[in-house]
């Protein structure tokens, strides 16, 4: 059972110094090739916009936290290309992790960092690629997650109203709304009991959560304090727990931090933080995100940010066609690299040009550009590309 303290109100949107955001920038560049590549994948792209996502995952969060509170998890390849992009960033704040762990290593690790810094802190963990063009109704849910954060043992998810039956996300069944704790008068944001994580469904059993109306898709968004996470852990993964505790210790010392991952990361048990403790601890709150949202997963789910001509195609290039209908077209030539794309009778298609490669595929295939990008990698005359 949730119970809620009694804690002074607070502006929702004010900037509090116990207030972190973590936010995860890893990856390995796959799904947007050729333009993403190891060095550079989704989140330091600026695919939309003129700022990387990266960039703007960090914009969404400064109305709430201090900048010095903001820390980056990234890995050692993709570091100094996070470093570059967030100049303002103390360095320290940039945590390049030895191996991409699980979800459940990782976040062990971020609440031991913010942990070092703050015994009261409430943090966010955020990831990085996320499209959310409404900023001021994200930040608002965020803002009444961290206040709620702050007064109970929450563990508070932000789930999103699905708006399709889709296949590749996780989904959370939630209960009746919660009434607001004691000593608040209401939030904005409607919070709900989680009842059941479901991992990616069929169709079928998609489009019956859809109907339903009791369902969210699971955006992998969590908000909690640093005693809640570490009492979850040591409830229900004492060895994460034992691992917090050793990670605390040296968590304001970058070297030793790194030394002590290097050595513990490869042995740690593999296992997803819903799994391992959203699934099985019963304080777990759903907060509805009443924004857009988009996970952008492929260069199909691009094509739903662009506009489109009357044809259907999406186009950021020198586009010309003829009988072309419902294609993604993407020019990530330098500038005086770049050439007009003529197309003849091609539909339902992704075309995508850098100046060094050139991909060609069928939007029913986008997923299978991971695939490709393996490939490319075993090839030695192509792994330049990779």
């Amino acid at each position: 059972m949730v119970e809620w303290s009694m804690k002074s109100t607070m502006s929702a949107l004010a900037k509090s110094p116990d207030r972190f955001a973590i936010i995860m920038a890893g990856g390995k560049g796959e799904r947007f090739w050729p333009v993403s590549r190891e060095k550079t994948p989704k989140q330091l792209l600026a695919l939309l916009g003129q700022r990387s996502f990266l960039q703007q995952a960090v914009d969404r969060v400064l109305p709430l936290v201090p900048l010095k509170n903001i820390l980056v998890i990234t890995n050692e390849t993709q570091a100094p290309e996070v470093r570059k992009q967030l100049s303002k960033l103390p360095k320290a704040n940039v945590i390049a992790e030895p191996i991409e762990p699980d979800t459940c290593a990782a976040v062990t690790l971020r609440a031991a960092l913010v942990g070092a810094r703050s015994t009261t802190g409430v943090m966010a963990v955020l990831p990085a690629d996320h499209v959310i063009p409404e900023d001021k109704k994200f930040q608002q849910v965020l803002a009444d997650a961290f206040d709620l954060g702050s007064r109970g043992q929450a563990i508070i998810t932000i789930g999103i109203k699905p708006t399709e039956p889709a296949t590749g996300y996780g989904y959370i069944r939630v209960g009746e709304a919660l009434p607001p704790p004691p000593g608040v008068k209401t939030y904005k944001t409607v919070f709900h009991r989680a009842e059941q994580f479901v991992e990616k469904p069929y169709f079928d059993k998609a489009l019956e959560y859809v109907n339903s109306g009791q369902y969210r898709w699971n955006a992998g968004m969590f908000i909690w304090s640093f005693v809640t996470i570490t009492e979850g852990l040591q409830k229900h993964q004492p060895e994460m727990y034992e691992a917090c505790q050793r990670w605390f210790k040296v968590a304001g010392t970058p070297a030793k931090l790194n030394k002590v991952l290097a050595k513990e990361y490869p042995g740690l048990k593999k296992i997803s933080i819903d799994y391992a403790l959203m699934e099985r601890a019963q304080n777990v709150i759903v907060a509805d995100g009443a924004f857009e949202w988009d996970d952008l997963g492929s260069w199909t789910a691009l094509g739903r940010h662009l506009k489109a001509d009357p044809e259907g195609n999406c186009a950021i290039a020198d586009f010309v066609h003829v009988d072309g209908a419902r294609n993604i077209i993407f020019d990530a030539r330098t500038k005086e690299r770049r050439t007009p794309i003529a197309v003849v009778g091609l539909r339902d298609s992704i075309l995508v040009q850098t100046d060094d490669a050139t991909l060609i595929a069928h939007k029913s295939q986008a997923q299978k550009v991971k695939e490709l990008v393996k490939k490319l990698a075993e090839d030695p005359r192509l792994r330049k590309l990779v």
